[in-house]
C-alpha cells in the first residue's frame, strides 16, 4: 500500500521508535513521585519542555504537554476564555477550522459565549477585511488555524495580528499541520496560545503540546490537577515526550528539506493536467504548504476516488480524519462556499519529503484510470 494520508498520521521514525523504547525502558516514574526514580523522569520532563520552548521560540513556562492536538485545543481554548477576567464574551473563529476547534467553540456557546464564524476566500484563507469588521469592543479571542489540514492554505498571523493588536483581543493557532514544516519562530511572536501534535511529524501518537503565554490568566478546565502544572489530569507520558523530541529535533534540523515538495507538487499536477482537476487553496507560495492538495474532478465523488484509489492500492482521504464518516462536506470546502456537488467531489492527496517522483508517478496513473473509467460530461 502506497501512503498519501501523511496529514492524518504519519508513520514513526526508527531513530524516535528508539527513543521510545529508551525512554519507556529506563524512565518509569510518576513525575510526581518524590523518590529518585520520579525524580528522573520529572528531570527528563523539564529538559523536553526546554527543547520544545527552544524549538518554538516561547517562554518554557508557558508549554503543557498533552494527549494530542484535539485535548490541546479543547483545553487551551477553554482555559483562555474562561480565565478572561474583562468580560467580554465574543468569540471570532472560521467555519474552516478542526473538528476539535469547533468543538471547543460549541461548548463555550452553551457556557455563555458567541461565538461568531468567518468564512474563507476562494484561496482558502481568511479574508482580513471581513475580519476586521467581526472585531467588537467585546472580543475576547480570534482562533484560526495556521494551515489547514484539507487544503493546507496558510493563515497570515501577522496581518491577523496586527489587526488585533492593541484591542485586548487573545489570538489562538491551531499549528498541528505546520509543526515541523514552517519555522513556527517566525510566527510565535504574534500568538497568545498555539497547540502542536506529535504523530504528523513521525513522533508517536498519543502526544501533543499547547502553549499559552505565561503574561495571560488562563482557567484550568477541571480544578484541583496536580500534572502539567494544574492544566491537564493522568500520568504524564515520559516516553512519549521524549520520543516527541526527538521527532521535533529531527524535523527541525530539516525545514528546508520541505522546500523540495514544491517540485514533486508540481510534478504531481503537471501528470494530470489532462484530467484538468480543480485544485483548492492558493496560488501564492507563502500562502500554500506543499504537501497539502486538496482537488476534485468534477462529477466523481471524492469518497468513490478514495475508495476505488484503495483498492488499487493508495491510500488518499476525503479530508479531516477527524471529520470523514460524518457525511458533510470537508470544513474547508464549506468555509469557502464550494457548491455542495463540488464539494462532494473533494479529495486530498498529502505526501511527505520521504515520498518519491516514482511514487507520485504511479499515485497519477492510478487516478488517471479512475478519472477516465468515471468521468462524466461536464457542463
Amino acid at each position: 500500500m502506497k501512503y498519501f494520508d501523511y496529514a492524518a498520521s504519519t508513520p514513526m521514525d526508527p531513530d524516535v521508535l528508539e527513543a521510545y523504547m529508551q525512554a519507556a525502558s529506563q524512565v518509569y516514574g510518576n513525575t510526581e513521585s518524590l523518590h529518585d526514580i520520579g525524580g528522573k523522569a520529572q528531570y527528563i520532563l523539564n529538559e523536553c519542555r526546554k527543547k520544545l520552548a527552544g524549538i518554538t521560540g516561547v517562554k518554557e513556562e508557558g508549554l503543557y504537554f498533552s494527549s494530542g492536538g484535539t485535548e490541546s485545543n479543547l483545553l487551551s481554548l477553554l482555559a483562555l476564555a474562561q480565565g478572561a477576567s474583562s468580560g467580554k464574551r465574543h468569540i471570532i473563529s472560521t467555519h474552516g477550522e478542526h473538528a476539535s476547534v469547533h468543538s471547543a467553540m460549541e461548548y463555550l456557546k452553551e457556557h455563555g459565549f458567541e461565538v461568531e464564524y468567518l468564512s474563507f476566500t476562494t484561496e482558502g484563507t481568511i479574508d482580513l477585511q471581513k475580519l476586521s469588521l467581526a472585531i467588537r469592543d467585546d472580543t475576547l479571542l480570534v482562533s484560526i488555524q495556521h494551515v489547514n489540514s484539507e487544503i493546507g492554505s496558510i493563515q497570515p498571523i501577522k496581518e491577523i495580528s496586527e489587526l488585533i493588536k492593541g484591542k485586548d483581543i487573545l489570538l489562538h493557532c491551531d499549528c498541528v499541520q505546520s509543526f515541523g514544516k514552517v519555522d513556527l519562530k517566525s510566527i510565535t511572536p504574534y500568538m497568545d496560545s498555539f497547540t502542536v501534535s506529535s504523530h504528523k511529524i513521525h513522533g508517536p501518537k498519543g502526544v501533543g503540546a499547547f502553549y499559552i503565554n505565561p503574561l495571560h490568566q488562563a482557567k484550568p478546565v477541571f480544578p484541583g490537577l496536580s500534572h502539567e502544572r494544574g492544566m491537564r489530569g493522568g500520568t504524564v507520558n515520559i516516553p512519549g515526550i521524549f520520543a516527541f523530541m526527538t521527532a521535533s529535533e529531527k524535523a527541525a534540523a530539516k525545514l528546508d528539506d520541505w522546500q523540495a515538495a514544491w517540485d514533486k507538487r508540481d510534478y504531481f499536477l503537471e501528470l494530470l493536467r489532462n484530467e484538468k482537476p480543480h485544485i483548492f487553496g492558493s496560488m501564492d507560495k507563502d500562502r500554500q504548504l506543499p504537501y497539502i492538495i486538496g482537488m476534485a474532478f468534477d462529477g466523481i465523488e471524492g469518497q468513490l476516488v478514495m475508495l476505488e484509489a484503495n483498492t488499487m492500492g493508495f491510500s488518499i482521504s476525503t479530508g479531516s480524519a477527524c471529520h470523514t464518516g460524518q457525511q458533510e462536506p470537508a470544513n474547508a470546502m464549506k468555509a469557502m462556499g464550494v457548491d455542495v456537488e463540488r464539494a462532494k467531489s473533494f479529495f486530498r492527496i498529502s505526501f511527505s519529503k520521504t515520498t518519491t517522483h516514482e511514487q507520485l508517478f504511479d499515485l497519477a496513473k492510478a487516478l488517471k484510470t479512475i478519472y477516465a473509467e468515471y468521468k462524466t460530461v461536464r457542463a
